[in-house]
């Protein structure tokens, strides 16, 4: 079973910075896909980055160029460093590991942690 815990969100001004991180029980980097996703207040969740085993990283529109997604496979931790925070960028941040199951992907989720840029 897949434990992922979150922290380093918080509120910050706009233009701000902020870096999450996600720790992750076991050694999952080398089997699972890890990303960030956000759910605003009303909106649904939506994928902000992903970042393969193999480190091939992705991210939304929106993010590009401010945000940046890495891992720690000694950690056995996810970050997302967040710069240039914008109003827009106020959500529950959430850790994910899409990590196979019987040949199937299975994704967890960490409990997540609120970031709310202020203007």
């Amino acid at each position: 079973q897949v434990q992922l815990v979150e922290s380093g969100g918080g509120s910050v001004q706009a233009g701000g910075s902020l870096k999450l991180s996600c720790a992750a029980s076991g050694y999952i980097f080398s089997r699972c896909g890890m990303g960030w996703y956000r759910q605003a207040p009303g909106k649904e969740r939506e994928l902000v980055s992903t970042i393969s085993s193999d480190g091939t990283t992705s991210y939304a529109e929106s993010v590009k160029g401010r945000f940046t997604i890495s891992q720690d496979n000694a950690k056995n931790t996810l970050y997302l460093q967040m710069n240039s925070l914008k109003t827009e960028d106020t959500a529950v941040y959430y850790c994910a590991a899409s990590c196979p199951v019987l040949g199937h992907p299975y994704m967890n989720w960490g409990q997540g942690t609120q970031v709310t840029v202020s203007s």
